[in-house]
This record gives C-alpha cells, structure tokens and sequence, in this order.
C-alpha cells in the first residue's frame, strides 16, 4: 500500500493538468544508484507495461513495476510548501538507510543480496 497525502495529490494532479497530455499518471519506482544504493523515480508517464501494478490513490492513477514495489510498498509521499519553493518527500519504512539528500537509500532486503555476493568472491589475502 502506497499512501499520498492530500497535498501531495493535489500537486501532482495540479502538474498532470498543465502537461495537457492525454492519459498521464504517475509512474514510481526504483533504480540502483544513489550514495545508499538505491534511488526513487518519480515521474508521469503513458506508457503501461507488462509488469506493472495500477493503483488510484486519491483520484489518481499510480503505476509501480513489481519489482520497485517490493521496496516501495508502505511509502508515504507528501509535498512541502516553503518560503523558498517546494518538493516531494517521501518516507519509506523499508528504508533501514538513506542519504544527507533523501532521494537514495538502502533497504535490508538489499543489503542482505549485497552480503551474498560479496561471500561468493575469494578473499583478497
């Protein structure tokens, strides 16, 4: 379960509009990189695929590949409003991990795949 808050929905809804693109919804998912290893995305798109899980959350329609929701399950997405702009926050409590910037992190999941790669390769002596 992926939760958006109010304002977060309302922004987001508020962006699709001004894209004036037929069928936009929000796309979410994961990708390595990041200084934690793993990186959110956060797009619109209009594309669906294969793999990929639909869910309307607030009015909107929310599309996660089945491999990011493994990690992105339970995330909460707000938007905060200040003086100097705004942004998207996202809090994952899968996350056991993340940077000074917040757009990477590293679940347990991850390091625990991590951990087994590196028992399969000799040691350096």
């Amino acid at each position: 379960m992926i939760k958006i808050s109010d304002t977060a929905s309302g922004k987001i809804k508020e962006l699709i509009a001004a894209e004036e693109t037929p069928n936009l919804f929000l796309r979410l998912g994961v990708k390595g990189g990041g200084c934690s290893g793993l990186s959110y995305s956060m797009g619109f798109d209009d594309k669906e695929h294969d793999n990929d899980v639909f869910m309307h959350i607030n009015g909107l329609k929310v599309v996660v590949d089945t491999e990011s929701l493994k990690v992105l399950n339970g995330i909460e997405i707000d938007y905060k409003d200040t003086g100097m702009g705004g942004g998207f926050t996202i809090h994952n409590p899968n996350a056991i991990a993340t940077c000074g910037c917040g757009s990477s992190f590293r679940t347990a999941q991850e390091q625990e795949a991590n951990a087994e790669k590196c028992d399969d390769e000799p040691a350096n002596v």
